[in-house]
């Protein structure tokens, strides 16, 4: 893993996992303000942290799958221009171990990213002045399914950006994948289930039914088949790696 964050500083990594944290709490707490939320900061039913809570899960879904795609793109890229395959190779690291070593290093960033934007905007609205109680289970809920959801789609990334040497195809797959998380609400739960971005939109926390605000279920047995499936994926891909002729 050391290698792989030399690699990020001439990247610029840590600028992108920047911009994953600041792009999404940015668009959440500007979609709150524009929403009303200052009228709301007393309300009883606790409005204001769930205009806060909505707005991340859409931001989520707009920022993240592109932002995701061009972390491991870059990340992977660097091997396909280098020849860097060959030369890890040749001192004994497998592609399969560099994409999981590389997996283990940005996911590190995102899942920080993840959890920075949950806690700056709590504290966003704890200094707004929310008076309402904190809904921490929803909260909590809300953030773990997303980490569980970015690393799935970053490890998906990292498979395609490894397997496809052109990265433009990778980024033209990430802009369907931000339709879906975006949208995928209009689509049937088992089709959204089918990609790793359609939980985006399956996790939605809060939203609008009829004209009241409500907290939604968290489908929590989904994200952890995802976690699950997704890692043994993963795990059994990046294995086939191992073998394949440089």
């Amino acid at each position: 893993m050391s290698n792989e964050f030399a690699k990020m500083k001439r990247l610029r990594i840590g600028l992108l996992a920047a911009i994953l944290f600041s792009g999404v709490a940015g668009i959440t707490a500007f979609r709150a303000m524009a929403s009303g939320m200052f009228t709301h900061l007393g309300d009883a039913d606790g409005f204001a942290w769930k205009i806060l809570l909505a707005g991340l899960g859409f931001s989520a879904a707009l920022i993240s799958p592109l932002v995701l795609a061009v972390l491991a793109s870059r990340q992977v890229e660097v091997e396909h221009r280098g020849n860097g395959w060959l030369l890890a190779a040749a001192s004994g690291v497998t592609p399969g171990h560099l994409c999981r070593a590389k997996f283990a290093s940005v996911g590190l960033l995102v899942a920080t990213a993840t959890v920075l934007q949950a806690l700056v905007l709590i504290g966003f609205g704890l200094t707004v002045g929310i008076t309402s109680p904190f809904p921490l289970e929803h909260w909590v809920g809300y953030t773990a399914a997303a980490l569980v959801i970015n690393l799935a789609v970053l490890a998906f990334h990292i498979l395609l950006s490894a397997k496809i040497e052109n990265q433009l195809v990778c980024m033209g797959i990430a802009v369907l994948g931000l339709f879906i998380g975006v949208f995928g609400s209009a689509l049937p739960d088992w089709l959204s289930r089918l990609f790793p971005w359609g939980y985006y939109a399956l996790a939605a926390p809060a939203d609008y039914v009829g004209t009241d605000l409500v907290y939604l279920d968290l489908p929590y047995l989904s994200v952890v088949v995802l976690a699950v499936v997704g890692t043994a994926l993963f795990l059994f891909i990046t294995s086939r790696f191992d073998h394949q002729e440089l």
